[in-house]
């Protein structure tokens, strides 16, 4: 097995910072309403408030017993209905006995107020019958006014509940709790074209069949062949992948479901596998149409004795995915498109022809693609004529889709923070620096002793790397802190891709890593912590030549590979896999990484010897200008003689 190229970083003593993941912007039709018990209470608060003003505006005119009796000593009661309880009835206001107005055409009709009162006498008939009162023994029925009353108020407050729930996030409620959570994007709300997608020619190519078979199906079906149900995505992180499959739905002017693997997932057994039955049914509906689901290893894990047997929610998910694409029908005209970049530990039956029987690599790209990716970028990013695009992306193997477009928006943050008109390729090879090495500490007080170890340290660096064949040429070195931990670096640009690595320059890489421990103990007689991060990866480097690429001295052509390792993602942090090896065996193995180790040390310590001059000539420049370029490190290590003055 070939070694795999690894991105060309700055050699330092501590490994750069991790970048922070800018916040997304939240949109205003998305924005979550959190329940809260303030929502009731308020409700309750206006559906009392809303009854008692029907009540007292429409209902009748509460009175004291006395002015019913001044009413009707007035001759204002027009008739009223007695119980043994209570009295109601209508009557005339204190001013309905005015007289019109003067240019009044026609005479107002008397106005009336319903009242109601408590009763105190027992009999009030013949004085009602001496002011011609209408009077009877009961009261008429309030039921309609009374259900008005309560009526509006419920109407109110349901519509306000309506809405209030219709805000919140969708499957926040039971009754969806079985619906998917898919984004769905119609074709006009798709504006990803295949010219937005660079340093991906040939997954596009793969990609572009998918799109002839949306617009014209009966193309391939005419020969009674069909196309492949699912296609796969799969490699390392910020490579566009997602981006790949918006670009498809916008080229083929199909409808879009985009959702994650987690958003199947949730705490109640039996929804994930709804919710993927309602996916596949509502794309059937919109037919054609693309679905796609990232980060498909969420519930894609092969599955195997470790788990919870088939009562597991994330298994369940997983059969019902798998029942949905083996009796999903290709003539229909829907998609499946998915993401990982664990490909390794998805279960064999996803990847079985007739499912994801087709597989899409989108790698990270070489250095025309990520010229292609800069210009992309670049578009809507002001840059002045000095701008080399491609010395940027020759400065920048290993990077991502992603990485680079944090490069150029990093540029232009630094160029409008000093007021720039327009980006210079000097905030382009800042920004690099700062998205290697992060965040430029100048403020960092360092005492002078620890500035001069940390001079010579980097500058064996570059010596070595200077002075062995295969090694990668020197870009630039810097002795100012950068990111959390890092004191300084040397950056190597290679001179090209590189995708198959040598064992003259693998051993040429560890020179290069323990050239900055060499020249501490060569100059000052002592060693610091600070080469501990370069020891990890010369260990690394040396590890792998032995266990991988069967470049030991004594196990011949045995491999002895970790198992369980992802082939996009870091292997930190992996967890301890068991080894397939005895103890004898792994004995071996280390004693042959410990020699490489050592004669490379040896190595590098005679080869800084016998230049120790430039060692000390380039150290003190670099002690007064804190960075140095190529062509200064280049002059002085060509001008200053050999020569060894160590005692």
């Amino acid at each position: 097995m070939p070694p795999r190229s690894t991105p060309s970083a700055p050699t330092s003593k501590k490994a750069p910072a991790g970048k922070e993941r800018p916040r997304e912007k939240k949109s205003p039709l998305n924005t979550k309403v959190t329940f809260s018990i303030w929502y009731v209470l308020l409700a309750i608060w206006g559906v009392y408030l809303l009854q008692y003003g029907i009540s007292h505006y429409y209902g009748p005119k509460r009175i004291p017993y006395s002015e019913f009796l001044q009413a009707l000593n007035e001759n204002r009661v027009l008739e009223v209905a007695i119980t043994q309880d209570a009295i109601e009835g209508r009557m005339h206001p204190r001013h309905s006995g005015q007289p019109p107005a003067e240019n009044a055409t026609e005479p107002a009709k008397p106005e009336t107020i319903i009242f109601s009162t408590v009763r105190v006498e027992t009999d009030l008939s013949q004085q009602l019958a001496k002011f011609g009162v209408k009077f009877r023994g009961e009261i008429e029925s309030t039921l309609w006014r009374d259900v008005v009353s309560w009526l509006i108020p419920i109407v109110v407050f349901g519509v306000g509940w309506f809405f209030i729930i219709r805000r919140m996030t969708p499957g926040a409620g039971m009754l969806s709790m079985g619906r998917s959570k898919a984004k769905v994007y119609m074709e006009k709300s798709i504006p990803t074209r295949f010219a937005d997608v660079a340093g991906a020619d040939e997954a596009k190519e793969e990609l572009q069949e998918i799109i002839e078979f949306l617009k014209n199906p009966k193309v391939f079906t005419r020969l009674g062949g069909r196309l492949p149900k699912g296609v796969l995505l799969v490699g390392p992180p910020g490579t566009g992948k997602t981006l790949l499959a918006k670009a498809v739905a916008g080229e083929a002017r199909t409808p879009f479901f985009s959702l994650s693997g987690s958003d199947f997932m949730e705490m109640l057994v039996g929804v994930g596998a709804a919710r993927v039955r309602d996916l596949f049914q509502e794309a059937r509906d919109k037919a054609p149409c693309i679905i796609f689901i990232d980060e498909l290893d969420a519930i894609g894990k092969s599955r195997g004795p470790g788990g919870f047997s088939g009562n597991d929610e994330r298994e369940q998910t997983l059969n019902q995915l798998l029942v949905e694409m083996d009796g999903f029908d290709a003539r229909v005209g829907v998609i499946i498109m998915a993401a990982t970049n664990r490909p390794e530990i998805l279960d064999p039956a996803l990847l079985r022809a007739g499912r994801f029987d087709r597989q899409v690599l989108v790698d990270k790209p070489d250095v025309h693609g990520r010229e292609a990716i800069l210009k992309v970028h670049a578009r809507t990013v002001i840059t002045a004529p000095d701008v080399d695009l491609l010395q940027i992306a020759q400065r920048t193997p290993g990077f991502s889709g992603a990485d680079l477009a944090n490069v150029t928006n990093e540029a232009a943050l630094l160029a409008a923070r000093r007021k720039k008109d327009a980006v210079e390729m000097a905030d382009f090879e800042e920004a690099v620096d700062r998205v290697i090495g992060g965040l430029e500490k100048k403020n960092r007080v360092i005492n002078p002793k620890e500035k001069r170890i940390v001079a010579y340290h980097e500058t064996g660096h570059a010596l070595v790397a200077a002075a062995t064949p295969g090694a990668d040429p020197v870009h630039k070195i810097s002795i100012i802190p950068r990111g959390m931990a890092a004191l300084g670096y040397t950056e190597q640009r290679p001179t090209d891709d590189r995708y198959l690595l040598s064992k003259t320059e693998l051993l040429a890489r560890i020179d290069v890593l323990l050239g900055g421990r060499v020249a501490e103990e060569l100059v000052f007689g002592d060693v610091t912590t600070g080469a501990h991060n370069d020891l990890q990866r010369a260990s690394d480097i040396a590890r792998a030549m032995v266990t991988e690429y069967g470049m030991g001295e004594t196990l011949g052509l045995a491999s002895f590979p970790q198992r369980g390792q992802s082939m996009f993602l870091a292997q930190e942090g992996m967890g301890v896999n068991p080894r397939e090896y005895s103890e004898a065996t792994a004995a071996r193995l280390d004693q042959e990484v410990k020699g490489i180790l050592t004669g490379r040390e040896a190595h590098v310590r005679a080869l800084l010897t016998a230049r120790t001059a430039q060692l000390h000539t380039i150290a003190a420049r670099l002690l007064e200008t804190e960075v140095m370029g190529q062509e200064e490190f280049m002059r002085l290590a060509e001008s200053t003689p050999t020569g060894s003055i160590f005692p």
